[in-house]
């Protein structure tokens, strides 16, 4: 899975790469590439459960993506979220010496800048399309469906509506995979504040920025990457009394992992044992069968069942052998349905 990092310079973007990745952000024209991991307690929880000899967490490759300026470099920068598969946009509400290069302090207008950028890489892409296809018409019977189908496509943009945000068939669906428009990738938007922005819940544009997200459907992260630094440096127990005071549950870098995983619509399930703890990353909806797969092929081509315990079970049970005496301990085939937290063990012979 790879998550493009993409805003305007001083939005503080190679800063939260660089929290994300744990990999030192360099100045650069081109964009670069770190994993991430994907905090989850309860890797934690079964790690403290079986001791193993390994623990690997779920991860992302993020991409930090060279700071855009609109009509300055946007070929390059274009160029360089192509092939991602969400976009996560900062914009920069904190003040500081450094003053931004571009607009001010203008959370609200980084986003629409940003946007309108993105809508016009697609519009170009829409128009270069539609007319090859109106040559082709006579000649490809199938060319008609996929004019029906760019025109919606222009309808949207005409209305200065994202692509996403568009619905489709399943078949359409499938046609529109073969296109790279931009506004089509999922988007998060992420605002980078400052301590005290963070404790008032108040920043510049605030009520603008977030009735525009909420009508586009797009979720926000509120981040402050000064804060993320310093608790990035603390021991757990004084992490958890900094979060405390400001009143926060978690680390922004924790909920912005959390949230691309819901709106990708991701989830987890687990293998444990003395070697390893391992957290795997599967589609919503995907079944066993498959599932093995993302282990290894051969357990998906030798597949025989999948001996499942909920996440929620084995905690309320407190130990593999306490759920299995309490009935919790379940035989599935290969169409069951994977559930966020499962924790399996698959049988399979080759």
């Amino acid at each position: 899975m790879k998550i493009g990092i993409i805003g305007l310079p001083q939005a503080g973007k190679s800063t939260l790469f660089q929290l994300l990745t744990n990999h030192q952000a360099t100045s650069s024209a081109k964009a670069q590439v770190a994993v991430g991991k994907v905090p989850d307690p309860r890797i934690d929880v079964l790690v403290k459960m079986h001791r193993p000899r390994k623990t690997t967490y779920a991860t992302i490759d993020f991409w930090d993506v060279p700071g855009f300026l609109p009509g300055k470099n946007s070929g390059g920068f274009l160029q360089s979220v192509s092939d991602v598969d969400a976009l996560v946009v900062v914009v920069r509400a904190f003040e500081s010496d450094i003053v931004p290069s571009y607009n001010g302090i203008q959370p609200y207008e980084d986003f629409n800048a940003l946007q309108q950028e993105l809508q016009v890489s697609d519009w170009s892409l829409l128009e270069t399309r539609m007319e090859r296809i109106a040559k082709q018409r006579m000649k490809n019977p199938q060319a008609a469906d996929e004019l029906g189908l760019l025109e919606k496509c222009q309808a949207t943009l005409e209305q200065d509506r994202p692509l996403r945000q568009l619905e489709l068939d399943e078949e359409e669906e499938k046609s529109l995979r073969t296109y790279d428009f931009l506004t089509r990738k999922p988007l998060i938007v992420v605002v980078n504040l400052d301590e005290e922005q963070m404790r008032s819940d108040s920043y510049p544009q605030k009520e603008e920025l977030e009735g525009e997200l909420a009508r586009l459907h797009i979720p926000l992260i509120k981040v402050s990457a000064q804060i993320e630094s310093e608790i990035s440096e603390l021991d757990q127990d004084d992490a958890r009394v900094f979060l405390d005071e400001l009143g926060l549950e978690d680390t922004g870098i924790a909920r912005l992992a959390r949230t691309v995983y819901a709106h990708l619509g991701l989830i987890s399930f687990f293998t444990v044992g003395e070697d390893e703890v391992r957290a795997w990353t599967i589609k919503k909806g995907t079944a066993a069968k498959q599932a093995a797969g993302k282990i290894h092929s051969d357990i998906e081509r030798g597949f025989i069942r999948a001996e499942v315990v909920s996440y929620d079970d084995l905690l309320e049970c407190g130990s593999s052998q306490a759920v299995k005496e309490k009935g919790r301990f379940r035989l599935e085939g290969k169409e069951y349905i994977v559930q966020d937290g499962d924790i399996i063990s698959f049988r399979f012979n080759v």
